[in-house]
């Protein structure tokens, strides 16, 4: 027998909770939403960040889940269920959610039409074919999260019961790897262009367009999600020929700057709109909506296929993140491990920054430094030397603000 624990849920009080919650954060973001809305200038103004030790309030590490011939959405047979995996987004998880999981959905139908159920599974084939109401998710990251909620939506309208859907996960929010995500849109670090297919750089492309646009409807205090100018700070000129990740088309309002003295003492400045999600607001706000349409979670962790297809439910999306090297034997899946220093927050600070892989993001819980990602390295150990290095680039960058 498998061991599961299904989280008792006071409904009631949930949604008070939820909704007193949802009060408090609009009442306390209605004064600071308007650093976040402004036009496009030459003539700007930069609030300096305070890059000091003493005012680091925390330091965190995570892995990224990295293949890099890139993220995997596909399908196969598990007996007489259908598993269709949904992992391995690299530095681009929160950034490709809604994408993969839309392609995830329009490769189940698909597959249920192309891949009949073996001979003799009458109760698989029918079950699977005739608008199937019963779905696993494995997993409660963004991944997991964006999966079950378009699940939801998608069969909630339709004839039939109303879809069940259960997710299955050893860690909830505020303890998964999403929870330390700079959440900030911008798909990067997703996979090796060198290596990467045609066919997988086209499907790339298609997720950063879905995802870029549900992430639009999201923009508000509610879901934490606000539209922010970004500044890529370049030193090499062939750099600015190189498009956006995910296409131009998807950042408004870009224009380029050759003005050193006004844009950090860069030669060349890429200036872009983008949109920040902030973790710990957008994952539990999905994770309340997933409740609200009646969904389930149960903590279990898994540790072989054996154990999957005893589950009740059909159809298993798996969105385990770089569990599923473990899980499915899926070599190629590999930790890029990533440090944060937090830094105390800057309401004025209403920009971000990248440089060279380096980054700067200003949150509501404080102002994120980052931009190490060390290849198969499992440590979630912070390190005292990348602190003291990433405090010293982004100290490096202050200072060729011109106050």
């Amino acid at each position: 027998m498998i061991e599961q624990r299904t989280i008792p849920i006071d409904r009631r009080g949930f949604l008070r909770g939820a909704l007193a919650t949802s009060a408090l954060l609009m009442a306390t973001r209605s004064v600071q939403s308007s650093p976040f809305v402004f036009p496009v200038t030459t003539d700007r103004n930069f609030a300096p960040v305070k890059v000091t030790r003493d005012r680091i309030i925390r330091e965190t590490v995570g892995l990224r889940p990295y293949r890099s011939l890139g993220f995997v959405v596909s399908g196969e047979r598990l007996g007489e269920k259908l598993l269709v995996h949904n992992y391995g987004h690299g530095g681009a998880g929160v950034t490709l959610s809604w994408g993969t999981a839309s392609l995830a959905l329009d490769l189940t139908r698909d597959f249920i039409q192309t891949n009949p159920a073996p001979k003799g599974s009458r109760k698989a084939r029918r079950t699977l074919k005739d608008n199937p109401r019963r779905f696993a998710v494995l997993g409660c990251g963004v991944s997991g999260l964006s999966t079950a909620r378009l699940l939801q939506r998608h069969f909630q309208n339709g004839p039939g019961p109303v879809p069940v859907v259960t997710i299955y996960a050893k860690d909830l929010p505020p303890e998964t790897t999403s929870n330390l995500s700079g959440a900030f849109w911008y798909p990067s670090s997703a996979f090796d262009p060198q290596q990467a297919t045609t066919q997988f750089a086209e499907q790339y492309r298609r997720a950063c367009q879905i995802s870029n646009r549900a992430f639009q409807t999201l923009v508000g205090p509610e879901y934490g999600v606000h539209w922010i100018e970004t500044f890529e700070l370049i030193r090499n000129e062939e750099t600015l020929s190189r498009e956006l990740l995910g296409g131009a088309d998807l950042y408004p309002q870009t224009e380029i700057h050759r003005d050193p003295d006004r844009y950090f003492d860069f030669p060349f400045t890429r200036q872009f709109n983008t949109m920040m999600i902030e973790p710990n607001i957008y994952l539990n706000a999905v994770l309340r909506d997933f409740y609200i349409a009646g969904g389930k979670v149960v903590t279990q962790e898994f540790r072989s296929r054996d154990e999957l297809a005893q589950l009740p439910e059909s159809i298993i999306f798996n969105c385990t993140g770089l569990g599923a090297r473990a899980l499915f034997g899926d070599n190629e899946l590999i930790p890029v491990r990533g440090q944060l220093e937090v830094l105390l927050p800057q309401p004025e600070v209403d920009y971000c920054y990248l440089s060279g892989g380096g980054y700067m993001f200003p949150r509501h819980d404080g102002i994120i430094l980052g931009g190490t990602w060390d290849h198969d390295n499992w440590s979630l150990v912070p390190d005292p030397e990348q602190t003291k290095a990433i405090l010293a680039g982004h100290a490096a960058i202050m200072k060729g603000l011109k106050h």
